[in-house]
């Protein structure tokens, strides 16, 4: 597995059976601000263009009644405000999945508020998955836990992420959720990955828990046996009806550090700047971006939160002299 080491100011990957532990990587948060995006960034531009930022598009395509007690989520059964409905069908999922490849998305995301999907939801989820495929689109999926036979189902389909958050460290998990243990995350991470999909898992920064449980989220990312190939980090939006809602926001500093710690611990995976965008000054995305961060959601709503347009993307992207990756879609040259 790839980590790294850090001797003064140069940059060193580890070698592969390299394990991160809690200390080594607080000790590279707790760095001097400009030496830690120093090396982040140094360590960005050995693995990624740097002025470059890869567009994604997430579509709820099954909304509320989730049975989870996920303290953040208004879709939950245990929250308020946000009503059930049934899985959208093919045809609009693919019309949505057209916008978004002509606003510039290469990846496209798909939720539903499942514990996990059941089997009468398979077929129209591999229907999906072939459709948005046909676009030229990254097809992506998060639908709670995975079976190893619903993984491999969904694999033979053609997915090629799958999304599935740890959210915080093992040991502030009981805090945020109770439905499910911090194990059966892992358990469906590693069924995904048995089946041959790209990992997708991240956190969420902001929900009470302290720095040591931001840093080791990402220790137990990092030393997974093949670390995700996507890697988002979530500033917490606080929802209406949550037990969540009341939370004080986390200091722009620290949301940056965590930004910078994760490109330095998974030097090789996208960095993905994803909810709580509305809340974050340009200039605050600015660093995230020279951080390390090198992906977002585009478009005015993020599953139930709003998210910045596309104008204020656009613009942004241009004031910073950055661009967006582009799409080769299947013949056309």
């Amino acid at each position: 597995m790839q980590a790294l080491s850090t001797v003064g100011d140069v940059v060193q990957e580890k070698p592969c059976d390299a394990q991160w532990t809690l200390d080594a990587a607080r000790e590279l948060y707790n760095l001097p601000l400009n030496d830690l995006l120093f090396r982040s960034h140094t360590l960005h531009r050995t693995k990624f263009n740097a002025n470059e930022v890869q567009l994604s598009k997430l579509l709820n395509i099954k909304t509320g009644g989730c049975p989870e007690d996920c303290g953040y989520c208004s879709q939950s059964v245990h929250a308020s405000g946000v009503a059930a409905s049934k899985l959208m069908n093919l045809d609009d999922v693919l019309l949505e999945a057209r916008k978004a490849r002509e606003s510039g998305a290469t990846r496209y995301c798909m939720g539903a508020a499942w514990r996990s999907p059941k089997p009468r939801d398979e077929p129209a989820i591999v229907a999906m998955v072939k459709g948005v495929k046909s676009l030229g689109l990254e097809t992506c999926m998060t639908l709670g836990m995975l079976s190893s036979a619903q993984a491999e189902t969904f694999a033979d389909a053609g997915l090629d992420y799958y999304n599935h958050n740890i959210d915080t460290s093992e040991r502030f998990y009981p805090e945020v959720i109770t439905t499910r243990s911090f194990a059966d995350r892992l358990k469906t991470l590693a069924n995904v990955r048995e089946a041959g999909i790209k990992v997708c898992s991240g956190g969420i920064i902001g929900m009470g828990e302290t720095p040591d449980d931001r840093i080791d989220m990402l220790v137990t990312l990092a030393n997974l046996p093949e670390p995700p190939e996507s890697v988002p980090i979530n500033l917490l939006i606080p929802m209406p009806g949550t037990r969540m809602a009341n939370l004080e926001p986390v200091d722009p500093i620290e949301f940056i550090r965590i930004i910078a710690l994760a490109r330095l611990m998974m030097p090789a995976s996208s960095v993905r700047l994803t909810a709580g965008r509305t809340t974050m000054s340009d200039e605050m995305q600015a660093l995230c971006f020279f951080a390390g961060a090198n992906s977002i959601f585009v478009g005015d709503t993020l599953l139930t939160a709003a998210n910045p347009g596309n104008d204020r993307d656009s613009n942004l992207l241009a004031r910073l002299g950055m661009t967006a990756t582009s799409l080769e879609i299947p013949g056309e040259r």
